[in-house]
């Protein structure tokens, strides 16, 4: 069995800052690419960031400059630190991984089950 958990959600201000972390435990044989999504009421889930095993990084154009999206691969862990938050990132924020499962010979997609980011004076 193979969980993702977010942490660090909550209620902050506008131009204020929030680290949200993901683990991901249980039967881990390798972990691919992992990231962040998030969706706004109304709307589709959307890409925020992402990261390859071997660091390489994408962003959404709306976060570029403000998010960062980094891992600790012997922790399986990843982690977004967002800065400058605006009321348009409220959302709730799910962490997503391709995971390869002991005694499977592919990878697998894993969500976690979100946490709120709230971004209002």
């Amino acid at each position: 069995q193979v969980r993702l958990v977010e942490s660090g959600g909550g209620l902050v201000q506008p131009g204020g800052s929030l680290r949200l972390s993901c683990v991901a435990s249980g039967s881990i044989f390798s972990i691919n690419a992992m990231g962040w999504y998030r969706q706004a009421p109304g709307k589709q889930r959307e890409l925020v960031a992402a990261i390859a095993k071997g660091g390489y990084t994408d962003y959404a154009d709306s976060v570029k400059g403000r998010f960062t999206i980094s891992r600790d691969n012997a922790k399986n862990l990843v982690y977004l630190q967002m800065n400058s938050l605006k009321p348009e990132d409220t959302a709730v924020y799910y962490c997503n991984a391709a995971i390869q499962p002991y005694g499977m010979g592919y990878d697998r997609d894993y969500w976690g089950q979100g946490t709120q980011v709230t971004v209002s004076s």
